[in-house]
């Protein structure tokens, strides 16, 4: 089978869902549960928590148990099943509960893609992770082309049914072929914990994690308060979607060329530069806070998050063995994607309680640091 395209198409399939869930989510909890702001914000970041202890803990230890197509068909039913549950609540606490579920099953996705997406790049089946990738970006864009669509016609409820229906496409084809490495189980090795805490026998591994770290954070406030944020602008409705999916359109330029365009860079010239876009990115939208100069700064999304996640990816493969890859990938998602993200969404909440866009410019406390060290570790691996 290619190879090439399976992995296209998972990533497609999955951002699809994705591309409904990171922008809208919050907004739909307010708008159709009726939370508030703060309601919203809570639930969201003890989401985040779950979805940290799910992929730091539960992910690297199934995958050292069963074989790659059984964990993510396992992960695509579980994440079908809570979705249904939001159906009939409205309670703030089930609400809770439920996304608490939800964050177990759904978010582990992405690290276990690109888990499989290294082992296949290790085992010389994968030619260009960035073009894979980038399909990924481009089911984002296309979710939030299409839900701007529907939601303008039938209001923020679509949005549930939306995410239903194309994780219900993930988990069917789960069940087809898959490229045969995946079916196998994963030999017997030692626990995963012990393995997680060896990582940082790796060179530079440990600073490189702190980098990303604080750079993924930064993106807290655009996460959970973007789409509100230019309903503040006064957006036409049918306009948010496209501009924030201006952000991953940037994002699949950058991955569909990374792999060419930025090969001779080395990993801490391209987390500096990572580091440096976002800052500007954030500054910018407080310093002029209306829909147009949003709108032109989303294309840093390139920056902020494309080139400082594909620098880390580059730091894997090029570093760990493929034993101790989703280890690795646990260890980011929880780290970078998910408690520290969530920390910054309580605290972009209560700046946002203040003045909106003081939201964005409380994400420099992240990203000015994270381009400090990026410039430190640039030296030291120059060496």
């Amino acid at each position: 089978m290619n190879t090439q395209r399976w992995m296209s198409q998972q990533y497609f399939v999955f951002f699809m869902t994705w591309g409904v869930f990171l922008p809208y989510w919050t907004g739909w909890l307010i708008d159709v549960k009726e939370l508030t702001v703060a309601q919203a914000s809570v639930v969201m970041s003890l989401g985040l928590v779950a979805r940290g202890m799910s992929t730091l803990f539960i992910f690297p230890y199934f995958a050292g148990k069963w074989s790659n197509k059984t964990l993510l068909n396992a992960m695509g039913i579980g994440t079908f099943f809570m979705l249904v549950c939001y159906i009939p609540v409205e309670s703030y606490s089930v609400l809770l509960l439920i996304t608490l579920g939800l964050n177990l099953f759904y978010p582990p996705l992405m690290p276990a893609l690109d888990s499989i997406a290294s082992v296949l790049v290790q085992h010389k089946q994968l030619r260009h992770y960035g073009k894979a990738r980038s399909w990924g970006s481009i089911g984002f864009v296309v979710a939030g082309m299409l839900l701007t669509v529907f939601t303008g016609l039938l209001g923020d409820a679509v949005i549930l049914y939306a995410m239903l229906f194309m994780a219900m496409i993930f988990v069917f084809l789960g069940f087809l072929q898959t490229p045969e490495i995946l079916a196998q189980k994963p030999q017997a090795t030692k626990t995963a914990k012990t393995k997680m805490w060896q990582l940082f026998k790796v060179r530079y591994f440990g600073l490189v994690l702190l980098i990303v770290v604080l750079l993924q954070a930064g993106h807290a406030s655009y996460y959970s308060y973007g789409y509100i944020f230019l309903q503040e602008l006064d957006t036409p409705k049918m306009l948010i979607g496209i501009i924030i999916n201006i952000a991953v359109i940037s994002e699949i330029i950058f991955f569909a060329k990374a792999d060419t365009a930025f090969s001779k860079f080395s990993i801490g010239g391209l987390l500096t530069m990572a580091a440096l876009g976002s800052t500007v990115r954030w500054l910018v939208i407080f310093l002029f806070p209306n829909p147009i100069v949003f709108t032109i700064s989303q294309v840093l999304h390139a920056f902020s998050f494309a080139m400082g996640h594909y620098a880390f990816i580059r730091f894997l493969n090029q570093n760990l063995s493929i034993g101790q890859i989703p280890n690795a990938q646990g260890m980011y998602s929880a780290l970078a994607l998910s408690w520290s993200t969530a920390i910054f969404t309580i605290f972009g909440g209560y700046l946002y309680e203040i003045d909106p866009k003081l939201a964005f410019l409380g994400m420099v406390v992240c990203t000015i640091p994270s381009m400090l060290i990026a410039m430190y570790y640039r030296k030291l691996s120059a060496k």
